[in-house]
């Protein structure tokens, strides 16, 4: 179903072409820039359009002189109560009671679909989320990118487009070896040697290396203890980089995330696909050999220039050119970074979204500048950049994981206050914003805690449809039935105000994944939420509102159909985030 600003948005162009098929406006006149959204002010009305603003010059009117015109015809329109001219020449408009009823039942019609949209018109996105080095489990602060981004892949599908998630494998490069090392610590230690806190010195010292540790030596026994380095460093690097993956996978599914693609910085390496991205480049003429002037402040003392294969990178709006390879001849991480991204462009994808820690961005401009290259400016990047998390119980930090040995881990976080309460609190706070993660407050059953808040009206809708059923014989509480309700009966102020709010859904979920913001599907449930527990409060305060009247089935039902059009909206936003709702609460 279309929504109400779709809904109105036509109407206008209607209004605007029959003025101009009457020779009141210039024939053919261009209205693709006309938009309905609601006023910043809600006090003005229900929607407001920009039309006389937008087409002002082209009907060589004043905006205001054209307005009067518009909201002339629009004051005529059967669902129009008022039509009211405001500032340079928007005008604003109200709409009649009845129109929202016919909302309101169209929602609970359309059930499970009710905001599912078609507007991105099956565009393919890659949404790259997390990608942490494969040398540990996954900590508090990467629970925060997980979440976002696959938060962020849900609103994009629920707005009509054809997302792949994924997960970029660093698994080349100094860390990869130093895990390895660690790891031939761990194992020799296995075997009854002694290691010693010093012999981990820039290296991983977390005990979760033990596990691997012993499953190397049940699968290869002694084979690697007097083994020369340059025989077991390969061979343990590969099984630690699969190992750390396969614990990885499970840190996330604890959190509820599944990502369908796994692309290895290793394998596109050894596969060529470095050199043949940037063979791409160099036929372009975007590379070349060069000496960069030297880092701006005080030059470090072991700076010296050397000519070095750099992309130009400045002309697609970077601040200086950027190396391609290392003194040593090996590829830069920006060098792989570059063939990963050129990997999903020529899979198809139209828009690409990598999802970063906050400490990554200084190397947002130079990762655009390589996919405007590529692609030609036909595909867009979008870095979305998560600010860390501080974690803590009762205001105090919380100390590191033992087990980590360096920090706490995600599992330890998801065990303790469960994988819901975790999702949802990363999204309640756009992503480049700082988030304090409380252990102790985040499970509070008090309107201050937004995931109890919420979860609490969708629970409290269930019961009082349970309620409802107990108390008035033979009533129909399902989706459906409750679709034919007598909504005439509801006249409320505040049961009329809540019927906009959720009308409002669809429109949340359109403008949400074009920002890249889930964070605004949080507030609103919020605002739904909210909407919610105030009538609940009148209703304890005067029993004429209340949502059971017993002696009165038609008006009961009414405020029923209503309640179920709040549990669809919230469930919807819920299952979004990728949290359960709950129908009861513990």
């Amino acid at each position: 179903m279309s929504h109400v600003f779709q809904q109105f948005e036509a109407v206008v162009r209607d209004v605007v072409e029959g003025l101009a098929g009457e020779g009141a406006l210039p024939a053919g006149i261009e209205t693709r820039r006309v938009a309905v959204e609601p006023p910043r002010d809600p006090r003005h009305g229900d929607l407001a359009t920009n039309a006389a603003l937008a087409l002002a010059k082209e009907a060589g009117r004043k905006p205001r002189e054209l307005a009067e015109m518009i909201a002339g015809r629009l004051a005529k329109h059967a669902d129009v109560a008022v039509a009211e001219i405001a500032g340079p020449g928007f005008i604003n408009l109200r709409l009649g009671d009845d129109y929202w009823r016919r909302q309101l039942a169209a929602m609970l019609v359309a059930g499970e679909t009710f905001g599912v949209s078609t507007r991105g018109a099956g565009r393919r996105v890659n949404v790259e989320y997390v990608s942490a080095n494969p040398t540990g489990p996954l900590h508090v602060g990467h629970a925060r990118g997980a979440v976002f981004g696959d938060a962020l892949a849900a609103l994009l599908e629920a707005a009509g487009n054809e997302v792949t998630r994924e997960y970029y494998v660093n698994d080349a490069g100094t860390q990869i070896e130093m895990l390895a090392r660690s790891v031939h610590l761990r194992y020799r230690e296995a075997l009854g040697e002694t290691v010693t806190p010093e012999d981990f010195a820039d290296l991983y010292p977390g005990d979760y290396l033990k596990d691997v540790a012993r499953a190397l030596v049940a699968r290869d026994g002694r084979r690697w203890l007097d083994a020369d380095e340059g025989d077991w460093l390969p061979a343990l690097r590969d099984f630690a980089a699969e190992a750390m993956m396969a614990l990885i996978r499970d840190d996330l599914a604890k959190l509820g995330i599944t990502q369908e693609v796994f692309t290895s910085e290793r394998a596109l390496v050894e596969a060529g696909r470095v050199e043949a991205t940037l063979d791409r480049l160099a036929e372009k003429g975007l590379i070349y050999e060069g000496v960069l002037d030297p880092p701006k402040g005080r030059k470090p003392e072991d700076w010296e220039p050397r000519p070095q294969t750099l992309f130009r990178s400045t002309d697609f709006g970077d601040d200086v050119d950027r190396p391609l390879r290392k003194s040593d001849g090996s590829w830069t991480y920006f060098a792989s970074d570059i063939a990963n991204h050129f990997d999903k462009i020529e899979r198809g994808f139209e828009s690409l979204i990598d999802v970063w820690g906050a400490d990554h961005g200084g190397y947002v401009k130079r990762m655009k500048a390589a996919v405007r290259a590529l692609s030609d400016g036909a595909v867009e990047l979008d870095v979305k950049l998560c600010q860390m998390v501080k974690l803590m119980r009762q205001g105090e930090p919380v100390k590191m994981s033992k087990r980590a040995g360096s920090f706490v881990t995600l599992r330890d976080v998801v065990d303790e206050v469960g994988r819901d309460v975790v999702r949802f609190i990363m999204l309640t706070r756009k992503n480049d914003a700082p988030l304090d993660f409380d252990l102790a407050r985040v499970t509070e059953q008090s309107k201050d805690n937004p995931v109890f808040y919420v979860q609490y009206a969708h629970a409290r809708v269930h019961s009082v449809l349970r309620n409802a059923l107990a108390e008035i014989g033979g009533l129909d509480v399902s989706t459906e039935a409750l679709a034919t309700a007598p909504l005439d009966r509801l006249t409320d102020a505040g049961e009329l105000a809540l019927i906009k709010l959720l009308a409002a859904w669809p429109r949340q979920v359109e403008t949400a994944a074009e920002a890249h913001e889930p964070h605004r599907i949080a507030f609103y449930m919020h605002d739904v939420a909210a909407a919610f527990h105030g009538l609940w409060n009148k209703g304890k305060e005067d029993p004429a509102l209340r949502f059971i009247v017993a002696e009165d089935r038609a008006l009961t039902e009414a405020r029923l159909a209503l309640l179920r059009a709040v549990a669809l909206v919230i469930a919807a936003g819920l299952r979004i985030f990728g949290v359960e709702p709950v129908e009861e609460m513990r």
